[in-house]
């Protein structure tokens, strides 16, 4: 077998999985997010909240079947592909990277503007170069480094919603659910809330390097999904009763403006802190991510294949990691990418939509016990068998009659057109330019296509 053929190295568990998954979502999100979001709902952050969840929920369940059937790296590129056809895999593989490397870009300036406000581009490269060594070093340090910040983080958001709620500044009547900025506000902060919470297709991008990858990516991605949305509920509430929905909207730096109102500005520092950790995990799961995207997509020669070379020591596609982290220090060295945001939120809910549109090609075949064991058997994940047995299984049950596939096709039906409603209620300059660079994607994969015939 050839270096750029060679397979991963399976050495995560579940615990790993939902830690990586945990160091992707709550990160520099929930510091960040909380404010652009009061802004466009008001009194509606919390529906927006609640959409963002079920979006994600649904969007997590999808990903977590096709993952079991196809545990290899590239999460919904190889699903599309497999399920919709290659230009769909592509689109969900240029989706994904394009977005994710502009987030990649903007976690890194997060991290700049809380350690050194005046040097933050100096500080966003440096990051940046010191993660993309940590990856490089294999995917064990990757999750132990992850563990470590994910035990900092969730200690001071455990500390902002205590300190909060435990002040007489709190006050129950801040957290009347309303709809002040319209059904259009909700949507919008659902979509920039979202953000936030995209970080559990890290485990499904990391199938190929997971263990048993049938059970563990199916627990893992709904377990660090649920901790998530309790830990993002907790912190909404205990910052809304203490500044109430128009104070949050104006805050540039919610968590720090909430304690210094609950009483308490010598915590200030520390959720500054906190922040910019948040900003680093977020920023190590990314590069992961995106490197096994580029991965996937440089073996099926959408990308160079030279990106698709495994180090023989460490394991890891240390070609793609190396030009990833180029990328991304040029970005985090030339460009304010507070827009990207936005533009990366369109990406991100666009790879969904695909890979809610591949699970509902399923039906209820995932749910076979058989299927799973059989491909988690397969050790490299090829999909060319559990491609059959899922057609197989999906046919049996559109023509059983049954409602066991109707119900599982209700939950990616729901996060398909949860993504497009989502996407689009995102600001105009985000949409305008989040469909052009897909329709650059779409021509590149046409001129390709062309010149190979």
């Amino acid at each position: 077998m050839t270096q750029s053929a060679a397979e991963l190295r399976r050495t995560l568990g579940v615990t790993d999985a939902v830690v990586i998954g945990l160091g992707s979502m709550i990160g520099a999100g929930i510091f960040a997010a909380l404010g652009p979001a009061a802004r466009a709902a008001g009194s509606g952050l919390l529906l927006g909240l609640a959409v963002a969840a079920v979006v994600a929920y649904c969007n997590a369940t999808s990903s977590a079947r096709l993952a079991a059937l196809y545990p290899a790296s590239g999460g919904t590129y190889v699903y599309g592909r497999e399920r919709l056809g290659p230009f769909w895999g592509y689109l969900a593989g240029w989706s994904f990277v394009v977005g994710k490397t502009a987030s990649c870009a903007a976690m890194a300036l997060t991290v700049g503007a809380y350690v050194w406000p005046g040097q933050a581009h100096a500080v966003a490269v440096a990051a940046v170069v010191a993660l993309t060594a940590v990856n490089y070093g294999g995917i064990q340090k990757s999750a132990w480094l992850t563990r470590v910040i994910v035990a900092v983080v969730l200690a001071v958001l455990a500390s902002v919603v205590v300190v909060c709620l435990g002040s007489g500044a709190s006050e129950a009547g801040r957290l009347d659910v309303g709809a002040s900025g319209g059904a259009g506000g909700v949507l919008q902060a659902a979509g920039l809330l979202f953000f936030a919470f995209a970080g559990y297709a890290r485990i499904a991008t990391l199938g190929e390097e997971v263990r048993d990858p049938a059970r563990t990516i199916p627990r893992a991605i709904p377990l660090a999904l649920g901790i998530t949305l309790v830990v993002y509920a907790a912190v909404a509430v205990a910052v809304l009763s203490v500044l109430g929905a128009d104070a949050l909207g104006r805050a540039g730096a919610p968590l720090v403006e909430a304690v210094r109102a609950a009483g308490v500005p010598g915590l200030a520092p520390v959720v500054r802190v906190g922040a910019a950790v948040a900003a680093l995990g977020s920023l190590l799961a990314l590069i992961l991510g995106v490197s096994r995207t580029t991965l996937a997509m440089a073996r099926d020669g959408h990308l160079p294949r030279a990106l698709s070379a495994v180090h023989p020591r460490f394991q890891v596609p240390h070609r793609a990691e190396a030009a990833v982290g180029a990328v991304v220090t040029v970005l985090a060295a030339t460009v304010d990418v507070r827009g990207a945001i936005g533009f990366s939120s369109f990406g991100v809910l666009a790879y969904y939509a695909v890979a809610n549109a591949s699970a509902w090609t399923l039906g209820s075949a995932s749910r076979s016990g058989s299927s799973w064991s059989a491909d988690s058997g397969s050790g490299s994940g090829s999909s060319a068998g559990s491609t059959s047995d899922a057609d197989s299984d999906a046919d049996s049950d559109s023509g059983s009659g049954s409602g066991s596939g109707s119900v599982a096709r209700v939950v990616p039906a729901v996060g398909l057109l949860g993504c497009g409603v989502l996407a689009f209620a995102l600001p105009a300059v985000s949409v305008v330019v989040g469909a052009g660079v897909l329709g650059v994607g779409a021509v590149a994969y046409g001129v390709r296509k062309l010149r190979a015939r």
